[in-house]
């Protein structure tokens, strides 16, 4: 088997996208010894899971991954299909997080080269947390311990779910749910299109929709998923989401829309179904696995095809990052963490780094992770401000 043949394989494993045939196919590689290294310093270099990846028993680390294999095989022939498996974005989430158990279960050591500088430490890690604001402009803080109830609404704090509405009232009102650095919230609309809003993000909605009219909200800023209700189940009527700059038309489908303040650039990532992006220079389609990317300066839009699990894996609990620019990697941190990042080096902004990371982790293991991957040297951590060098 050549190189490039057992790299594929190792990376269709690893997403669960390996055939019974396939799997066969790198168990009987993964005998060889002579592979150790290969595979060892493939593992390294594209998976940047956790911390503890400094030095692994390799024996022990090919011990677990072949009881992984024998019970995919096992699984397989259970179904009695040999057909590759395509998993959705949902699944793959279970896989990565699965992956990290290869790189917690003491197959990496734990050492740490240098101790960093840390004289008090008040990041904490980002939590379900919102702030509802009604149409009289009153305020409901929400989230864990915070439940809301009236007669159409209800929040369990970890989600906001409405109900529709049995008066067929056609008075228009609108809520505002704002989710503050730190923060993310779950958000079920009267027609039962659910939005996860990540952090720092508003979105504008109606608390009814009125039956046979397109259904509207809009995303003020920030980042929101998407699983509309189809329109077939609301009398044809389509459903929209729209922002200063442009306006999404969907019929139902799944998309991610990111439009932060501040950002020059508003990213629309389609991952089922199909929707329309309209601007003042135009109406362009996407298609599943395609992104919009609209240019604030000059209003112009590109297209290109994109690895949606790595723009959406946020709403699951991952970040995945991949060849991303450190400067937009700590833009995306600060956010969920609620931190202030500082470069000593600027050039450090622009380094590149590969990782999969589980959002319950706490900031220092994540940097751990950063540092020992040779991005930066070292940091310090004073209160909620990070300094990288």
């Amino acid at each position: 088997m050549n190189h490039n043949i057992s790299m594929d394989l190792i990376t269709k494993f690893l997403t669960h996208q390996a055939s019974a045939d396939e799997l066969d196919t790198l168990d009987e590689w993964l005998r060889d010894d002579e592979n150790e290294k290969l595979f060892n310093d493939y593992v390294q270099t594209n998976y940047a899971i956790d911390y503890q990846m400094r030095q692994f028993d390799a024996n022990k680390l090919k011990s677990k991954l072949q009881d992984l294999m024998d019970e995919e095989k096992r699984t397989f022939r259970i179904k009695k299909t040999r057909n590759i498996i395509s998993y959705s974005a949902a699944a793959v989430v279970s896989v990565l997080l699965c992956t990290s158990y290869f790189f917690k279960d003491s197959i990496f050591s734990k050492t740490i080269e240098t101790k960093p500088r840390i004289i008090s430490n008040n990041i904490v890690v980002g939590s379900d947390k919102a702030t509802l604001t009604l149409e009289d402009g009153s305020q409901i803080v929400l989230g864990k311990g915070n439940a809301y109830e009236t007669q159409n609404v209800h929040s369990s704090g970890e989600k906001i779910v409405y109900r529709e509405d049995s008066s067929n009232s056609e008075k228009e009102v609108y809520n505002f749910l704002t989710i503050p650095r730190g923060g993310q919230f779950h958000l079920v609309l009267s027609d039962g299109t659910e939005v996860w809003l990540n952090s720092e993000s508003q979105l504008k909605y109606p608390v009814y929709f009125k039956k046979g009219k397109t259904r509207e909200v809009e995303l003020v800023y920030g980042e929101g998923y998407f699983a509309v209700s189809p329109s077939t189940e609301h009398e044809g009527s389509k459903f929209v989401v729209s922002n200063q700059s442009q306006e999404i038309e969907v019929l139902g489908t799944e998309f991610n829309m990111k439009a932060y303040k501040g950002d020059i650039n508003i990213y629309t990532t389609l991952v089922e179904g199909k929707v329309v992006v309209s601007t003042t220079n135009g109406k362009r389609e996407l298609l599943p696995s395609q992104q919009a990317n609209l240019n604030l300066n000059d209003n112009s839009m590109d297209i290109a095809s994109v690895n949606v699990y790595n723009e959406i894996s946020w709403k699951d609990g991952v970040f995945s990052f991949r060849r991303k620019p450190l400067g937009e990697i700590m833009t995306v941190l600060s956010r969920w963490y609620d931190m202030d990042v500082v470069f000593e080096n600027p050039d450090l902004e622009k380094a590149g780094f590969n990782g999969v990371l589980d959002k319950d982790q706490n900031i220092e293991d994540i940097l751990n992770t950063i540092k020992n991957f040779k991005v930066i040297k070292d940091y310090e951590i004073i209160n909620k401000t990070i300094l990288l060098k």
